[in-house]
């Protein structure tokens, strides 16, 4: 059996391991429950997810693209019509 100082050093390194594991258990814990409040704030605030986002970006650059084809083509056909018609 350990005595004198040997036995000193080896129950204070016991006590430093066990509260070190209970240090990392705690900090677990508090990371949890942060992690949780945190979600829990960011569902109240009806965040768009990026996935959604980049769909609706992607949906809106296509209309676009769509309304500028349109354009073009709605121009052309009044070109065309005021070269058909009858000069005043």
């Amino acid at each position: 059996m350990n005595q004198g100082p040997n036995r000193v050093f080896d129950e204070f390194a016991k006590l430093m391991t066990d509260a070190a594991g209970a240090a990392q258990g705690l900090r677990r814990e508090v990371e949890t429950a942060f992690r949780a409040q945190a979600e829990r704030f960011l569902a109240d605030m009806d965040l768009v997810k990026r996935d959604e986002f980049d769909a609706i970006k992607e949906m809106a650059a296509n209309a676009r693209a769509e309304n500028e084809a349109l354009k073009a083509r709605i121009e052309a056909l009044e070109a065309r019509i005021a070269a058909l018609s009858p000069k005043k």
